[in-house]
């Protein structure tokens, strides 16, 4: 579905992502993982068309959508989430949602119906009426997750969607991804909660100094000394290779 292929981009002298490559497939979970400043957040705005890469290549499902603006990309069916969540203050939950419907539809009332559906999916719906700029921060996390699935992407990328949050508020999360994935959403996710990335992604890519040094199982890249040394640590390698909590 989506081929990064030796994506780079440089900042003056500063390369934030040297020729990396990555693929997501139709029916995945993937996750992204490295260290604060490996570049993460810069190879998303570049798959999302927020920066325009140096040089290599972005395909999705099919067609090269390299350097496109990014209502462009997101009316190919692309959306993104930011790490920081920075919703219209004054607007109500209801109307943030709505800019991102507005991408799928013209008409208000469908795009008011959309906003309502979608609010609802991310635990939202009794707070319809309620100002953005007074919602928690899980809930402006929630609202930045509801906006950029009103846009009805069929990848979803998640920038630390999870940060900040206590570990019930991750948990029920991790549950709405779950069932985000399972209407048919493929998800490509940046994520340092080690318990999201375990319960979540059936493959993870590891980015240092904005390379990619590593792909595989999370329980197997959690074996590989280059990722330990670069971001892990034994006592994260250690929860990786344990695999998902059972239920």
């Amino acid at each position: 579905m989506l081929e990064v292929s030796g994506l780079s981009k440089s900042f003056g002298g500063l390369a934030a992502i040297d020729r990396a490559s990555l693929e997501v497939a139709a029916d995945e979970i993937v996750a992204l993982i490295g260290p604060n400043g490996a570049g993460k957040t810069t190879l998303f705005a570049c798959v999302a068309g927020f920066l325009k890469p140096d040089t290599g290549s972005v395909r999705f499902l099919g067609r090269d959508v390299t350097g496109l603006p990014p209502h462009h990309i997101c009316a190919q069916g692309i959306a993104r989430t930011f790490q920081i969540a920075q919703p219209f203050a004054r607007l109500s939950v209801l109307e943030n949602v709505m800019v991102g419907a507005y991408h799928a539809t013209r008409l208000r009332r469908d795009a008011t119906a959309q906003a309502e559906v979608v609010a609802r999916q991310v635990g939202l719906g009794g707070q319809l009426d309620m100002r953005a700029d007074a919602l928690t921060l899980a809930g402006r996390k929630r609202l930045e997750l509801a906006r950029a699935l009103a846009t009805q992407p069929k990848l979803l990328l998640l920038d630390e969607v999870m940060a900040g949050l206590n570990p019930v508020e991750v948990e029920e999360i991790i549950g709405m991804v779950r069932k985000i994935h399972a209407t048919g959403v493929v998800i490509l996710l940046i994520e340092h909660v080690m318990q999201a990335v375990i319960s979540l992604a059936a493959r993870a890519y590891v980015l240092s100094n904005g390379r990619i040094i590593a792909n595989g199982s999370p329980t197997a890249i959690a074996g590989d000394p280059a990722v330990i040394d670069a971001y892990l640590g034994h006592g994260a390698a250690a929860r990786l290779k344990q695999g998902p909590p059972h239920a």
